[in-house]
């Protein structure tokens, strides 16, 4: 899911998509600075969760949320704000916002309003080519699946289903194989302890363990055997 994040703050943003990536390791950040860095994102990607911050150098949170929704009505907008007003809550409403975060986000706030999107991950506005593609990913990621045989399975041509998985997802399927692979591989090594690392590679559906491995510290930045241990001394 493809989620724009806009906040004038660097540290704010920094935190937001920290704490998002930490429940939602999949998902593809945007990051914003102001609504002009905003608009020429949401003019290359397909947004489907934006956190709009309302106090904003130039035009405001509210105002880049009305043309965001002018131009994509079934995105979600969840409005930032460090001070409360009736106003502000009079203009939410008109666009459609969906929530509220106050400053400084609070991870146990903002995890219990994305709870639908852990409830239900196939339903993040994907059509419902994705959905099907997405649930055969995750029901089968452990078996040699391709590009072709998926297709096959929600009868389409892998040509049309590649390119409309980039568009929606963000990534090509190969990166999502490669990314979903890696978070199931994360926590088969933090709840089997016993298994070695070429039982985490298999379990997990990667050809081999040297191959995992590589992957892994490409994506982590440690190997897999560092990132169990360093889970296991939290």
């Amino acid at each position: 899911m493809n989620v724009l994040l806009l906040d004038d703050e660097p540290l704010e943003l920094e935190q937001l998509e920290y704490l998002l990536h930490t429940e939602f390791p999949l998902w593809k950040f945007f990051k914003a600075a102001d609504a002009i860095q905003a608009q020429s994102i949401i003019l290359n990607h397909e947004i489907h969760l934006a956190f709009l911050d309302i106090n904003l150098p130039g035009k405001s949170g509210l105002e880049f949320g009305e043309e965001l929704r002018q131009c994509n009505k079934d995105v979600d907008i969840i409005m930032i704000t460090a001070c409360q007003d009736f106003s502000y809550a009079q203009q939410s409403l008109r666009i459609g916002v969906i929530d509220y975060l106050t400053k400084p986000v609070i991870e146990e706030v903002l995890v219990k309003i994305l709870s639908k999107y852990k409830e239900n991950p196939f339903s993040q506005n994907y059509s419902s080519l994705i959905q099907s593609s997405l649930k055969v990913i995750h029901q089968k990621f452990a078996e040699k699946i391709s590009l072709s045989a998926i297709a096959n399975e929600v009868h389409t041509n892998p040509t049309y289903l590649s390119r409309k998985f980039h568009e929606e997802v963000g990534v090509s399927f190969s990166e999502y194989l490669i990314q979903y692979r890696t978070h199931v591989a994360k926590r088969f090594l933090i709840t089997n302890p016993n298994w070695t690392i070429s039982d985490i590679a298999e379990n997990s559906g990667f050809s081999s363990q040297n191959y995992f491995s590589t992957l892994f510290r490409k994506i982590e930045g440690i190997s897999p055997t560092d990132f169990r241990e360093k889970e296991k001394s939290k």
